[in-house]
């Protein structure tokens, strides 16, 4: 059966930022089909990414806590792990959350269409699925096809105790012994969730140096707050894996130098991610790849054929869902003849383990590379009344001034609930504030949020929570 739709725009993927984009057309008052090769909405980020892994996260943060407050004099018994309710939990979640997008979809009247794209010419596409052929015809169309977990060509892929994100998300088993390749925020995620399941988790990384996006003494801290919780590993790579006695016998190199076979009942492999454009016609088009394999935009989002855009993972990094979104709305506001422009001045980026780790805008190598004489203030969570007592000391909040006009250029934030406070530092950026509108912005106390006020406090001068060390004598 064949089948041709006309539609003023078509929007290729149901993620994030396709979602948003689509959604955004409709509110615009544009004709929209929205094409999904899966039979749910939401992409990889809700389906199978970063709404099931904050659920997990959460169970394994309140399993650490719990343990954590019997030296307040409140014990619990060894938690009883029951993982095909935690499971079920899990994707109650989530289809809570697509069944949301679905209805807004509907009440947008935006038709879904099901299977798999293919462009036949820059002004119409194909989509086959398992019922019919449908030929649709468009006047604009937006490519958000996201991306896909990056394989390593010497680790076999049909041994099923050989994970990637997607499995290791739908919680098959609790793995006694469990290695994690690749000390991204993906696998230091995973590694917090199963290490407070039971597993006893090895992290390895090829790279010496840890989380190097992140500056060294919050990556540090974050080193020192594993507390043996998992094991972290970096300069160090997996040379060759078999299967012997049903475990997964793996050849470790460390420093390139030593040698070792460990036992191990899973592996997940979490080295990046690499964007979905192969598979769509895009060289039929001539859609254009830049030199990192990503599709070439411009600020308004538009490719080298202007009436075709790309959002999302597909653009490249930073491949986060926010940005994506914000493409999305983007996209379709340009689409529908507004003169706008995507140009963040900052996007945050959070590592949701525990402690939290989040950043934004410049950190201190990036600072020294555009040769900015910065200043970088910092107030220890060990001297916040809220984080002593709420027991989360571990942690800083870290401010980077611009010293030529005071203004705020960067931040990172370590410690429980990172994630949320970054957004004040974020948008102090993006509105260029000076020192003193953080400092003189009075926050509650006791808050952790307070530390952003306090750490600002710090570099004006005028802190009496620490010792102030600008002031006069």
């Amino acid at each position: 059966m064949h089948q041709e739709i006309y539609t003023k725009v078509v929007v290729i993927g149901s993620g994030p930022a396709g979602y948003s984009a689509a959604f955004r057309c409709s509110d615009l008052g544009l004709d929209t089909i929205l094409i999904e090769r899966y039979n749910k909405l939401g992409g990889v980020c809700l389906n199978v990414g970063c709404i099931p892994s904050k659920a997990l996260l959460h169970i394994a943060k309140v399993i650490k806590e719990s343990k954590e407050l019997h030296t307040t004099g409140v014990s619990f018994n060894p938690p009883l792990i029951n993982i095909e309710k935690i499971r079920s939990w899990k994707e109650t979640i989530v289809s809570k959350l697509t069944t949301g997008l679905s209805n807004m979809q509907k009440k947008r009247k935006i038709q879904v269409v099901q299977g798999s794209a293919i462009f036949n010419t820059d002004k119409s596409l194909v989509v086959i699925n398992k019922e019919k052929k449908i030929t649709i015809f468009f006047e604009h169309a937006i490519i958000a096809t996201g991306s896909h977990p990056i394989k390593i060509s010497s680790i076999p892929n049909d041994d099923v105790r050989i994970w990637n994100s997607t499995d290791a998300l739908m919680l098959k088993n609790i793995p006694n012994r469990f290695l994690i390749i690749g000390a991204g925020i993906v696998g230091l995620e995973m590694a917090t969730i199963y290490s407070a399941l039971g597993s006893k988790v090895d992290v390895i990384d090829r790279f010496k140096h840890f989380l190097p996006s992140v500056d060294k003494d919050v990556s540090d801290l974050y080193i020192k707050s594993i507390n043996n919780r998992f094991n972290l590993i970096l300069n160090t790579h997996v040379e060759k894996i078999k299967s012997i006695n049903n475990k997964l016998m793996v050849k470790i190199i460390e420093n390139d130098i030593n040698k070792r076979y460990v036992s191990y009942d899973a592996i997940l492999v979490a080295i990046g991610r690499t964007p979905n454009i192969h598979e769509i016609g895009l060289d039929k088009i001539g859609i254009k790849i830049n030199n990192f394999g990503f599709i070439e935009t411009n600020q308004q989002l538009q490719t080298n054929i202007s009436h075709i855009y790309a959002i999302g993972d597909v653009t490249g990094p930073p491949m986060l869902a926010h940005k994506g979104i914000h493409e999305g709305h983007i996209a379709a506001e340009v689409i529908s003849g507004k003169n706008h422009y995507f140009e963040p001045k900052v996007i945050p980026l959070v590592s949701y383990t525990e402690p939290e780790i989040a950043c934004v805008g410049l950190n201190e190598k990036e600072a020294k590379k555009n040769n900015i004489d910065y200043e970088v203030s910092i107030f220890p969570w060990n001297a916040s009344g809220r984080a002593v007592a709420c027991n989360a000391t571990v942690g800083m909040t870290k401010l980077i001034f611009n010293k030529n006009n005071n203004e705020i250029i960067g931040g990172s934030i370590i410690g429980t609930n990172a994630g949320e406070l970054i957004g004040e530092v974020s948008l102090a950026i993006e509105m260029g504030c000076n020192v003193e509108d953080i400092a003189l912005t009075i926050h509650a106390h006791p808050t952790l949020s307070e530390s952003i006020g306090l750490s600002a406090e710090i570099f004006q001068g005028t802190i009496t929570d620490l010792l102030n060390v600008k002031s006069k004598k």
